[in-house]
């Protein structure tokens, strides 16, 4: 039996994430957020606390569950939740993290707002799912203006109410997306969901399935299916305005492999009401407005998720001997924890860049600029968060393996955002499209990354453009493109408007070959010693609140 803990790190609780994160609160000044700045403030100090962090612990280890049918036999089709996930999403709707760019429609909301999902995303980052898709939804109902006006008064309310009821008699509308279908997957034109035509005015009757419907407790999903002249968007609610059922289904819930605390379910459809959103036969041009806004949330979870791993490295390292001191002592961990943190600034920076660029949607570069860099991003940062993650976990040994700590959840959330809304290959085949189909999206691009100069960054933009000219296996090569096209953005951010030391390493370890090596290899004579490492790390490393 043993007694007290030795040579253990404290638990990382009782911190405030915003004021533990430097990258963060620069992006959100520059982005013109700053007004934000006590809500955000706010959230990550509630972020921090043992009661949000055990919510997090507490949804995951209490997975929804599917009840079909009622002790009648009549079909009810409820998820039931842990009440730790509502304690999450009524903070979260709460903080206005589904809305609050409608909400308050006034320049930095988009960036205030995703640092606020970016912070609350760390506590756990399932319940985000009906979060974002809601905030998502708004512009891509806007295509119905008398649609969007019966709902979005209630899709924009700091009330959480779950529950299925008419919407007319709840205080709060949360949105969800069914398109794929098991035939298709990504090729949504290969959907067969029917959508017959009533007679009234848009109103239709859709029969089919839904290999994925995440989150379906939600009041409402747009969805796609095969109207008579062709594949369209439509607002199918769970509860008829007459308090019954709609014939939404819920087959079963995914098993998967994290996201645990989040209900992903198939459904089927059967003579289900649903009202057009947009022209018909135009479905994907409609609920792509959704698709773009839901992608950047992607990439916001991935920065999410690499911010919680380097803290959860960097506090446990700062306090854990080995050797004979502390392991943020030695020169290699200083290496690989140094490197971790610039992939964590940079993803950051990235991510409000792009939030600040919805903002400026009335600049037509800024408009060009978020079509391409939304796809870019969201290729190369789902996939930087699954390595982020595994080093950090690596960073902690056989502690980081256990489920105590957050690392598992956190390794098996990583994924999530690769695949969610489009694998790495349809976003990077999506960025080929926007350069043939819309080259002024690369115009911007390249006016976003040459707005600084830098030899390095110099070599790195004229060998893109030379790959691009050079189009004969363009298609072959997509990945390396994109994966080349990130690194450089992410380069140009990191030299503007990142810290200095950080930005010299990121430019000398990622610009000669792409960014692919492993982490913790920054040791090259041109870099800078030892010292400037540790001083990287310091600007990541997480404070508890007596620490100031």
């Amino acid at each position: 039996m043993t007694s007290g803990a030795s040579n253990q790190p404290p638990p990382l609780v009782d911190y405030n994430l915003v004021e533990s994160d430097a990258p963060l609160k620069e992006s959100l000044e520059r982005e013109g957020a700053a007004w934000a700045q006590d809500m955000v403030s706010d959230l990550g100090r509630l972020a921090g606390t043992q009661e949000a962090i055990d919510w997090g612990f507490q949804a995951n280890a209490n997975p929804p569950r599917l009840r079909t049918h009622d002790r009648f036999g009549e079909r009810i089709d409820e998820v039931e939740f842990h009440p730790a996930w509502h304690e999450l999403m009524n903070v979260a709707v709460g903080h206005g993290l589904h809305a609050l760019p409608w909400r308050e429609p006034r320049p930095g909301a988009h960036a205030a707002r995703a640092a606020a999902f970016y912070l609350w995303s760390q506590v756990e980052g399932g319940h985000g799912c009906p979060i974002s898709m809601t905030y998502a939804a708004v512009p891509a109902l806007r295509k119905a203006p008398a649609v969007a006006a019966e709902w979005e008064p209630l899709m924009t309310t700091l009330d959480y109410d779950p529950g299925l009821r008419p919407a007319q008699s709840k205080r709060g509308a949360l949105f969800g997306m069914a398109m794929t279908e098991r035939q298709g997957g990504s090729d949504v034109r290969a959907n067969t969901t029917r959508a017959e035509p009533t007679g009234a005015d848009g109103e239709h009757i859709l029969t089919g399935h839904k290999w994925f419907c995440s989150a379906p407790m939600c009041d409402a999903f747009l969805v796609l299916a095969q109207a008579p002249r062709g594949l369209s968007c439509f607002l199918l609610p769970r509860v008829l305005p007459d308090g019954t059922r709609n014939a939404f289904h819920i087959e079963r819930l995914k098993d998967k492999l994290g996201n645990r605390s989040n209900a992903s379910s198939e459904v089927a459809f059967a003579g289900a009401w649903a009202v057009m959103v947009g022209e018909e036969g135009d479905g994907v041009r409609t609920i792509i407005e959704m698709v773009n806004h839901t992608r950047l949330d992607c990439v916001i979870g991935s920065a999410s998720l690499m911010r919680q791993a380097v803290a959860q490295a960097t506090h446990h390292t700062a306090h854990r001997r080995a050797f004979g001191k502390l392991l943020s002592e030695q020169p290699l961990m200083v290496n690989v924890l140094a490197d971790l943190a610039l992939e964590s600034e940079a993803t950051t920076i990235l991510m409000m860049r792009l939030a600040g660029a919805f903002d400026r949607a009335n600049d037509a570069a800024e408009t060009n600029f978020r079509r391409i860099g939304v796809a870019i991003a969201k290729f190369w940062t789902c996939k930087r968060a699954i390595a982020v993650v595994a080093e950090a976990l690596e960073c902690h040994g056989g502690n980081g393996y256990v489920e105590e700590s957050i690392l598992p959840r956190l390794y098996r959330e990583a994924p999530l955002n690769s695949i969610w809304e489009g694998s790495g290959n349809v976003n990077a085949l999506d960025v080929l499209r926007a350069m043939q189909r819309e080259p002024e999206s690369l115009a911007s691009y390249f006016g976003e990354v040459e707005s600084v100069s830098e030899p390095r960054l110099t070599r790195a933009v004229e060998e893109i453009k030379k790959e691009i000219a050079n189009s004969a296996e363009i298609e072959f090569h997509a990945r390396r493109l994109v994966s080349r096209m990130a690194v450089a953005l992410e380069a140009s951010l990191m030299l503007r408007y990142g810290d200095a030391v950080a930005a010299e390493l990121f430019c000398a370890s990622r610009l000669a070959d792409g960014g692919g090596q492993m982490f913790g290899v920054l040791s090259k004579p041109s870099l800078p010693k030892l010292n400037p490492l540790k001083s990287v790390i310091e600007r990541h490393r997480p404070r508890f609140l007596q620490e100031g």
